[in-house]
């Protein structure tokens, strides 16, 4: 598809009549420094901008551009998706030949400039990485960004909102390049989808990228534009009132708008964007507990509403200086509010008991209604500041520095009550944990070519995280009076992290071969200091260590269709703080929460094996194997606190292992109709022991995105999407399998200024079993709970989008890099 557009775009071989045997040479690559197969390179000549000649690239980026007459020419070199680069005062005189340093193309939004117009592939594969294009997944529009990623084939989201990459929840997230330390799904749910150009999927990087993340990388590239100008574009979205109420306490409500203007001309790129977001999720939850204490089986079954209210808004502010060819400053600001509040209403119903626990007669506990708010609040500032040089010999210096202040809180109230008589109080505790956390980086790289076969990198990196809280545990029985704090249940935390890390790259290609072979050296520093309240005793904990990080991939081209590909990398999972708490939090009345002070990161080893295919009509295919092994892999896991309260602690419970195949296509049978398919297939296993007794699980777990859209003419559309997941083992249960139909219309006016979108989502219609998911977990003798949870369905949603002005989105936004993954 790539060639015929490129070859649609220019269609020239001019041979001139004069006998000349002047040559020009070159090669074009992306940003990653891989040769871009099919991109053109058009001459031009300096004194009236003719076309003379042109040519497409070859398997390894490169061209030769023959019989040209003395003179002064220019060059454009361009791909689709790409921004075209000029290079200006090419002189010859006959019989020269010239070769050109290697032309560097970075991504953009040029295909608004192609008068022929073609359709751009979903996913493109390259040899460390698959790119897939956001603006496909229509669906997605006026969303946020786990709208975009929840088609992608190595990426699934269950009912809870936890995103996982081929199985893990454990993965890095970048913004247009640049590490982000923030919880996936937070990040996500913060950028508005409309913004994003498209999405990178790293699953084994190399050692020039932060080793955070068992699962890989999942880099957010923001629109951005190839010409000078103004753009401005609002986008606003409104939800239709619920179909299915669920008796939730009171009507949910789905609106938004954001807006980004940008101005850019040859040294400045100013954006400014913000963006106002209301989404909430209406349900319910059915579970069933029991619990055996000296052979006294207590059963609690429940029902009752949980549903979500969550606001996200924020200002941005990027300011771009490129004072020449050689020099660029970036400053940038971000701040705002994050708020989501869950709400879970229970009624414990028909609560029994029984001694012995194997006895078919039971007595009666008396039943109550549960009141819980959980408010999870974060304001947060950042600034940064990044600075990049070229030099004469193409060897280019970055620095960047980030810091970053955000304030978590948010207090939890848990009250129980008498039932049908709810003005009886029975225990009413409310805590809070307010932790501000304060967040550096600074970064140094640096790119040069000192052998023909290849670049290598250099680079070093100091991160540093500062994160203290306060953690008030108060309870009281009665209305009139005052709360008392709980201090077995009452702590301060601070936690202080230093990160001091160097690597080094070699990168290049070969014929058919393109490679790269790295490794990273990092040294980590951490103390966690607890203050007891119960017993005002400090103890801290530490954890120190060395580690090298290697990395190595290979790509074989066996032809101009079919690529091999090869890859290993080592990764690490850091553990975020709120894991390491040791102190109870109330989550809900049948469970408590805490974490592990002595928790271990996780150390991964993952080796892929990959083909890709080129077929006719612009479609393609591939497949790739991949295992991975995680040492000390962390697990939610349960105790009993009481005879009704379960105890979740975050624990090392050993090792697990992951032996999987992902496979995508790209088909489109007719000229108006298009599927992109992606399936991940996987065996995981887990074996070690928690609390003295083995864990030995084992199960095959897979998942299905398909994204299948039909054009009716050339602005109007028809998407349906499907996502499903399997059942999956935990180290103490089960999660059922989930799925979510969607479909979608689109319709675009005034010459694509005005898009209107109208969305149909979690279809259900009574029919299905749309947008739940069972969790369970037990443990033999000791405990079981199921729970069941139902959210909404049959959504409906109108998004409008509106372009006030002619340029193209330059908009490139810094995000968190620190507070995201603590909230």
């Amino acid at each position: 598809m790539a060639k015929y557009l490129q070859l649609q775009l220019i269609i020239f071989f001019t041979f001139s009549t004069v006998t000349t045997y002047a040559q020009l040479k070159g090669k074009i690559i992306d940003e990653q420094g891989l040769p871009l197969e099919y991109a053109t390179a058009a001459l031009f000549n300096e004194t009236d901008s003719l076309l003379v000649t042109g040519v497409v690239t070859d398997l390894n980026g490169a061209f030769i551009l023959e019989n040209l007459k003395s003179g002064t020419y220019y060059l454009e070199a361009s791909f689709i998706g790409y921004d075209i680069k000029t290079i200006y005062n090419i002189s010859y005189i006959a019989k020269a030949v010239k070769n050109l340093e290697p032309i560097q193309l970075t991504l953009g939004n040029q295909l608004n400039e192609v008068i022929v117009k073609g359709e751009r592939a979903t996913v493109i594969n390259k040899i460390d990485r698959q790119v897939f294009d956001a603006q496909k997944f229509k669906s997605a529009l006026g969303g946020s960004g786990i709208d975009v990623i929840r088609n992608l084939p190595s990426v699934s989201i269950d009912a809870q909102g936890e995103i996982s990459v081929r199985g893990s929840s454990g993965f890095m997230v970048l913004l247009n390049g640049k590490p982000t330390q923030g919880n996936a799904s937070s990040l996500m749910a913060q950028l508005p989808a409309n913004a994003i150009k498209r999405v990178e999927v790293i699953t084994a990087p190399s050692a020039k990228y932060d080793p955070e993340g068992k699962a890989g990388i999942i880099n957010i590239i923001t629109t951005k534009g190839a010409t000078d100008g103004t753009y401005g574009q609002i986008n606003i979205k409104g939800g239709l009132p619920s179909l299915e109420t669920y008796d939730n306490d009171k009507y949910h409500q789905r609106y938004g708008i954001d807006a980004t203007y940008n101005i850019r001309n040859e040294k400045w790129n100013m954006s400014l964007g913000a963006n106002y977001q209301r989404n909430d999720l209406g349900g319910r939850r059915e579970g069933d507990v029991y619990t055996i204490i000296n052979d006294t089986l207590t059963q609690f079954p429940s029902t009752g509403e949980r549903s979500f209210d969550e606001v996200n808004y924020n200002g941005r502010l990027t300011v771009d200086f490129t004072p020449d060819t050689t020099n660029t400053f970036s400053l940038g600001f971000f701040a705002g509010k994050r708020s989501k509040d869950r709400l879970a209403d229970i009624v414990y119903y028909n609560n029994t008991a029984r001694t012995p626990a194997d006895n078919e007669n039971s007595y009666r506990t008396f039943q109550y209604y549960n009141h819980n708010l959980r408010i999870r609040k974060s304001d947060f500032a950042l600034g940064s500041l990044d600075y990049e040089h070229i030099f004469k010999n193409k060897a280019r210096i970055s620095t960047s520095f980030l810091y970053e202040y955000t304030l978590l809180g948010g207090p939890t109230v848990n009250q129980n009550l008498g039932e049908p008589d709810r003005s009886i109080l029975y225990q009413d505790e409310y805590n809070t944990n307010d932790n501000p956390l304060n967040g550096v980086r600074l970064q140094a790289d640096y790119l040069f070519k000192p052998f023909r076969l290849g670049t290598l990198e250099l680079g070093y990196q100091f991160r540093n995280l500062n994160h203290t809280g306060d953690f008030v545990y108060e309870r009281r029985t009665a209305y009139n009076d005052a709360f008392e704090l709980v201090p077995e249940f009452s702590s301060e935390i601070d936690l202080n992290r230093t990160i001091h890390s160097v690597y080094t790259q070699f990168s290049g290609e070969s014929k058919q071969f393109n490679y790269a072979l790295g490794a990273r050296l990092e040294r980590m520093n951490r103390t966690l200091d607890l203050r007891d309240k119960a017993n005002t005793v400090d103890t801290t904990y530490t954890y120190n260590f060395t580690k090298i990080y290697p990395s190595a991939s290979l790509q074989y081209a066996i032809s101009e269709k079919t690529n091999l590909k090869a890859a290993y990398s080592k990764r690490v999972e850091r553990t975020p703080t709120f894991k390491m708490n040791p102190f109870p939090e109330r989550e809900h009345s049948e469970t408590l929460e805490q974490g592990d002070p002595t928790l271990k990161p996780e150390f991964i080893d993952l080796i892929e094996l990959g083909i890709t295919q080129k077929l006719k009509g612009g479609n393609s295919i591939y497949a790739t194997t991949y295992f991975r092994k995680v040492a000390n892999v962390v697990n939610r896991v349960n105790t009993i606190y009481n005879d009704t309260i379960l105890n979740r602690i975050y624990s090392n419970v050993g090792s697990a292992k992951a032996l999987g195949l992902e496979i995508g296509a790209q088909l489109k049978p007719t000229q108006n109709w298009s599927n992109f398919i992606g399936a991940n297939v996987y065996n995981y296993k887990i074996e070690g022991s928690f609390d003295k007794q083995p864990i030995a699980t084992d199960a095959t777990v897979y998942s299905i995105n398909l994204n299948s859209t039909y054009n009716f003419w050339e602005n109007a559309s028809l998407q349906f999407t499907y996502n499903y997941l399997s059942e999956r083992i935990t180290a103490q249960g089960e999660d059922s399998r989930f799925y979510a139909p969607n479909l979608t219309f689109q319709k675009s006016f005034l010459n694509d200024r005005l898009t209107a979108t109208l969305q149909w989502q979690n279809i259900d219609m009574g029919l299905l079993a749309t947008n739940e998911q069972r969790i369970t977990t037990y443990r033999p003798n000791e405990f079981y709970t199921t729970t069941n949870y139902v959210y909404e369905v049959d959504m409906v949603l109108l998004n409008v989008a509106y372009t006030f002005k002619n340029g193209k989105n330059k908009a490139k936004f810094i995000d968190s890099e620190f507070g995201k993954r603590e909230f």
